[in-house]
């Protein structure tokens, strides 16, 4: 049974930092929702790789054969958002914040049996994107979903030079879905004969052409709902 709520006079504070985790491992690394509140303390490997790597068990796979693990390594600052978390602000939830097997990401509700935290559910994160989107960021109401900010996550990540391929791996899906993700600028082609221009001078030190250097912001996101 689920119980009162934890800490209720910090309960909106731990639920909008639960929900600013979220929404931030949707945009940096391209999360999927499920797989978010599927995470347990222990798939936090800060020992792996030069930033660390989440272990996500959950991982979608393919059609009929069960989960697909991988390991996502900690970049675009997630490392330094695992550090934040886990040290400021897990142990608000309960004194389950040392067990391996508890959850990232839990709920501000406590079990009547256990008296930890409940897991947080996809209805309850993406509530909270929205509730934040309609706080600050109106004009993006109704659009601003968990994924929409995976295709932000694949086009800035590509728009800042990975690799198509790394972006496939990195959110775990066909190439073909990760080429329909990525939104790119009309002059991509421009943008990357100038990087490819300023990597030749460099090489030879014959100094830099102030009309080669890419200046174009992130490609739009477009508008659609998970």
């Amino acid at each position: 049974m689920r119980g009162e709520k934890l800490c209720p006079e910090r309960g909106s504070t731990c639920r909008r930092r639960g929900d600013y985790l979220a929404a931030s491992l949707w945009r940096r690394v391209g999360l999927r929702i499920a797989e978010t509140t599927k995470l347990d303390l222990r798939d936090w490997r800060p020992d792996l790789g030069e930033h660390g790597k989440l272990h996500v068990r959950f991982g979608k796979g393919a059609r009929g054969r069960g989960p697909k693990p991988r390991l996502v390594p900690a970049i675009n600052g997630v490392a330094e958002l695992m550090t934040w978390w886990l040290t400021d602000v897990r142990h608000q939830f309960g004194d389950d914040w040392d067990d391996p097997d508890a959850p990232l990401l839990p709920s501000e509700r406590h079990d009547d049996a256990t008296g930890r935290p409940t897991r947080a559910g996809p209805d309850a994160l993406r509530s909270g994107l929205t509730d934040a989107v309609g706080r600050w960021l109106p004009q993006w109401s109704d659009r601003l979903t968990p994924h929409v900010l995976r295709h932000y996550c694949a086009s800035s990540l590509y728009e800042r030079g990975m690799a198509l391929k790394a972006v496939q791996d990195l959110r775990h899906e066909w190439l073909q879905t990760t080429t329909i993700y990525v939104h790119v600028h009309d002059d991509h082609i421009e943008r990357a004969w100038a990087a490819a221009n300023i990597q030749l001078t460099d090489r030879f030190g014959l100094g830099r052409d102030p009309t080669l250097l890419p200046t174009a912001s992130p490609a739009p996101i477009r508008d659609t709902k998970e």
